[in-house]
């Protein structure tokens, strides 16, 4: 039997130990906790939502279309997510990026580290073609100074300001404030749906629904529960994002395709 000062000694000591690890692990729980993007579901009309805000001050938005160490297409999330996770840069957030055509390139402007791959596409299609060729469509922007924008495609071509990394999509939801006039509240097309706004140059929140809405409804969301004044429409159908929290949100995984173009959100180099 120990001895009962040793006893009480050994007892403490180990409350210290234990004691220590707690805040250790409450330490790394909150470190872990500022690195996250700030996820949240939303019910707005009767419809659920997922919401993500990236603080560019803190996080790091890029895009990705092809792995840079072989040259071959990503593809999807899950493809991503393994590669920047083996460069040590685990994501904090990722979803598909736009619309792109049936040679899996972007459809519209898409610039990648400062690099233009493929072009700002300002043709007037037919609507009935693809959401793409609902105008206006817009580009979502990231610049050197970590600032975001989203603008239509119009409003983007005149500023001529080059930026970091930019995708283009379409249609906008919410042109200076007000919904797109090609909507119909009633609209009986019905899809996942996901999309992006700049609240500010360094507040990008990015949203994807949690079943399928229509067009007037997602854009309302933005407008008037989000309190964006331009947002864009990033893709339907297909749509995912992914954080590690929450795992993978949106379409059904059945329904997903190759993508092209991802965003990627990274916690910023310290």
């Amino acid at each position: 039997m120990l001895h009962p000062l040793f006893s009480r000694s050994f007892g403490l000591t180990a409350l210290r130990i234990l004691a220590a690890g707690v805040l250790a692990v409450v330490a790394a729980g909150c470190a872990n906790s500022a690195d996250a993007v700030n996820g949240r579901d939303v019910v707005f009309d009767s419809q659920s939502y997922f919401t993500v805000t990236v603080d560019t001050r803190s996080e790091d938005i890029e895009l990705y279309w092809h792995n840079p160490d072989n040259g071959q297409p990503f593809g999807g999330l899950e493809a991503l997510k393994t590669w920047t996770a083996g460069k040590g840069r685990p994501l904090a957030f990722a979803t598909n990026a736009g619309i792109y055509d049936r040679e899996f390139r972007p459809l519209g402007l898409y610039v990648e580290d400062g690099k233009t791959i493929v072009p700002l596409n300002l043709a007037h299609g037919n609507p009935r073609s693809g959401n793409f060729s609902l105008l206006p469509n817009g580009v979502f922007a990231v610049y050197d100074d970590g600032s975001a924008q989203v603008r239509t495609s119009g409003a983007f071509r005149a500023e001529a300001r080059k930026p970091r990394w930019a995708t283009q999509s379409g249609p906008m939801l919410v042109i200076d404030g007000e919904i797109n006039t090609q909507f119909e509240d009633g609209s009986d097309s019905m899809k996942w749906r996901s999309g992006v706004c700049a609240k500010s140059p360094h507040e990008v929140v990015f949203v994807v629904s949690r079943a399928p809405v229509n067009f007037h409804s997602f854009a309302r969301l933005f407008r008037d529960s989000i309190g964006c004044r331009d947002a864009l429409f990033l893709d339907g159908t297909i749509s995912q994002v992914y954080t590690p929290a929450q795992g993978y949100v949106g379409a059904p995984a059945f329904m997903t395709k190759p993508y092209a173009g991802m965003v990627a959100v990274f916690p910023k180099r310290r």
